[in-house]
């Protein structure tokens, strides 16, 4: 593929830090904005939760794919779930009970 402009690497991986510090502040502003409709709104935006919940999946799908995972990030990955649904699950309880 030609390029208009040559890039070295050190350019290319700028770009992939940019890259990820954007979609990580896209990703959380996402989760705020569920979060705040739903404790503030009383409204429910799966749509939302679903956009970031769908990039996760793109995104381990793609590393399974180029088989750049290893058995430690797999775990982290597993605690990182697993820790995520028991706050989902006390925080059901929380607001079921109000």
């Amino acid at each position: 593929m030609t390029h208009l402009v040559a890039r070295d690497e050190r350019e290319l991986a700028v770009d992939l830090v940019a890259d990820r510090l954007a979609a990580m502040i896209l990703s959380f502003g996402v989760l705020a904005i569920v979060a705040y409709r739903g404790f503030v709104d009383g409204e429910t935006s799966w749509d939302l939760l679903g956009l970031v919940i769908l990039s996760g999946v793109v995104g381990l799908g793609y590393r399974f794919g180029k088989r750049a995972t290893s058995g430690r990030w797999m775990g982290a990955m597993a605690a990182t779930a697993g820790i995520a649904a028991l706050v989902a699950i006390a925080l059901a309880l929380v607001l079921q009970t109000r």
